[in-house]
């Protein structure tokens, strides 16, 4: 309304008449002259809301699910700037490494990589081996563009077989989506107790079937309750 009272007092009606006309208070309103509210500014709140209703309805999504998220709803930005608006306001996933404050280090993970080992060198690294079926699963989520829209499979392999025993596919990346392929996988399987389940976050065309990620650090624990550990 503020930019009315400017448009109406540029063509000679008094601020004051307009702000009794509105039910406006004058001294906000001069405030706002002093400095006001920029139409970007008002762009980045809309794209803000909608990243932060994205982020508390799926807190694991990073920005790039974030920015997907915020575009369905008609709130279109690149991934750059969903990074810098969720980054400013601490809407981190809850798969990714805990963040310092006021200049700290980061944290150590989430939680402990099952699949690290020391190597006589010194070095920690991933050994992906299983001796026996549901010791170890690998899980990653692909993007297929349809030309109805984007699809995601998660799709579940067994490491002593190298077969696939559980997916799921969904037309939107939701925590649901890995959990429903878990799922469906313990009931192929049987029984999987103590069984590893493997998955870089946010790792999206990774490709199962090649094995995990190794750009990314990040693992997610996705566990069905008192049957599967997550690394």
């Amino acid at each position: 309304m503020y930019p009315l009272v400017s448009e109406l007092a540029a063509a000679g009606i008094p601020v004051t008449v307009t702000c009794r006309v509105l039910k406006l208070s004058r001294q906000p309103y001069y405030r706002w002259r002093a400095d006001p509210i920029m139409p970007s500014e008002v762009v980045e709140a809309y794209r803000a809301n909608a990243l932060f209703d994205a982020h508390k309805d799926d807190p694991e999504f990073g920005h790039r699910l974030l920015a997907d998220e915020a575009r369905d709803v008609g709130e279109v930005m690149s991934d750059r700037t969903a990074w810098r608006i969720a980054s400013s306001n601490g809407w981190w996933s809850a798969f990714g490494k805990k963040r310092g404050k006021n200049g700290k280090k980061p944290g150590p993970s989430v939680h402990d990589d099952l699949c690290a080992v020391i190597d006589e060198d010194g070095r920690t690294r991933q050994v992906f081996t299983a001796e026996a079926p549901n010791e170890l699963w690998l899980v990653d989520i692909t993007e297929h563009k349809t030309s109805e829209g984007k699809l995601y499979c998660c799709a579940i392999k067994d490491v002593y077989s190298g077969r696939i025993v559980g997916y799921s596919i969904d037309s939107r990346m939701k925590s649901r989506l890995a959990v429903q392929a878990l799922e469906n996988a313990a009931q192929m399987r049987g029984e999987v107790a103590d069984c590893i389940v493997h998955s870089d976050s946010e790792t999206v065309g990774a490709g199962v079937l090649g094995g995990p990620d190794p750009h990314s650090d990040r693992r997610a624990r996705m566990s069905v309750p008192g049957v599967l550990r997550g690394c």
